[in-house]
């Protein structure tokens, strides 16, 4: 609370309005008149962005310029949505005494991170190659030459843009400043990735929890594959605890792909769809993933505001917010009820780098064999579809 009075202060020094007037009437050049909606803007940016709650005042969100006014504020953001989720890693070392482990923590999440800003910025500065063959990119100026800045806002560019996209996927949070309905078809497979994945920083402590179902799930694989104690923090990692994570993991996929499949099937769903083909596809696994991953952010091409939506997508924020708790709650109380176990030579060591890489590497594999599937109908087939020189019309 403290923080977010501050950096409301801030906000309202960059140019963010703060007031309960609902509107101020300006009196244009030409003689008339226009009236410029205003509210409590820079309280509730502040409180959205460290709480990791998302949305906005305006419904351009933080694209709209009073929402962002100037490059301070666009950065503040993205370090407020960071802020708490990543403090997290630290906290967990300190309460341990075990530093390095928070440490490897955090350089997982961070790892992550910049693989997706680096998938999302690439993707977009490349563009579509039929504006290139055109001589559009040529047209263009040298600040903006090249990529695609169809839904984003001139001012913000391609790079931030990119970032943002990512850290507001990656954290749960949901506050966007570029059309994600209008990202390259890798480009909004990286933010679909960062929610399904669900643990590229996450939500303040939701994705620290669902990182240490797949520690948990990568020291009973490393134990299986080189035939070493499958321990964590002392605590011996067996069948039970496993079969918990496991079912924990399942709920998100089940949710998401779940739902999916039913839209594609329900009498009259498909008709809120604005684009056919494969972007629609993915703009209904956007709608489940973001909604299973309590993150908030579209994929705007699709009419969400139906009965069948409506109810689908409420029930994926309940299970996405509360299902998942169950088998993890089972699992703490598991390896709370066990004696620790004194390290020896054959204890795997979990604050290494080489357990860094090998965690990576679990999430990676097991989000991948199990979304891999729906990415090959979407993004993926869009985006082999756009090199061949599809041109997409709705």
């Amino acid at each position: 609370m403290p923080l977010s009075f501050a950096l409301a202060l801030v906000f309202v020094w960059q140019g963010e309005p703060q007031t309960f007037a609902p509107s101020i009437v300006a009196h244009t050049l030409q003689g008339g008149t226009q009236e410029i909606a205003t509210g409590p803007v820079a309280s509730l940016s502040s409180i959205k962005h460290l709480g990791n709650n998302g949305g906005g005042f305006f419904n351009m969100n933080s694209a709209h310029p009073y929402e962002n006014p100037t490059p301070l504020v666009g950065a503040l953001q993205i370090v407020m949505m960071l802020l708490f989720t990543a403090s997290v890693t630290y906290a967990f070392g300190r309460m341990l005494s075990r530093t390095k482990q928070g440490l490897v923590f955090f350089a997982t999440f961070m790892v992550l991170l910049v693989g997706s800003v680096a998938l999302v910025y690439s993707s977009e500065q490349s563009g579509n190659p039929l504006l290139s063959q055109a001589g559009v990119n040529q047209a263009l100026s040298a600040d903006q030459s090249g990529g695609s800045m169809e839904g984003k806002e001139v001012r913000l560019g391609i790079a931030q843009s990119s970032l943002f996209t990512s850290v507001t996927t990656g954290t749960q949070t949901g506050s966007v400043e570029v059309m994600h309905d209008s990202l390259t078809p890798l480009g909004g497979f990286g933010a679909l990735l960062n929610m399904q994945l669900n643990a590229v920083f996450g939500g303040a402590g939701v994705g620290f929890i669902s990182l240490i179902t797949y520690v948990i799930l990568a020291v009973f694989i490393i134990g299986l594959m080189v035939g070493r104690s499958p321990e964590f923090l002392q605590k011996k990692i067996e069948a039970r605890e496993v079969t918990l994570v496991v079912i924990a993991l399942l709920i998100y996929p089940a949710s998401i792909l779940g739902f999916t499949a039913l839209a594609m099937i329900w009498p009259g769903a498909l008709d809120s769809l604005a684009n056919p083909g494969a972007h629609g596809f993915s703009e209904i696994l956007y709608a489940y993933s973001s909604g299973t991953e309590n993150n908030g952010s579209a994929f705007a091409g699709l009419s969400a505001d139906t009965p069948f939506f409506n109810t689908t997508l409420g029930l994926a924020i309940l299970i996405g917010r509360y299902l998942p708790l169950i088998p993890l709650l089972a699992v703490a109380g598991s390896l709370a009820a066990k004696r620790p176990v004194p390290e020896t030579k054959g204890t795997f060591r979990t604050a290494t780098p080489l357990f860094a890489v090998t965690l990576i590497a679990v999430i990676l594999i097991v989000g991948g064999l199990t979304f891999f599937p729906s990415w090959a109908l979407g993004p993926l087939v869009e985006q082999l579809q756009m090199l061949a020189g599809k041109a997409f019309t709705s």
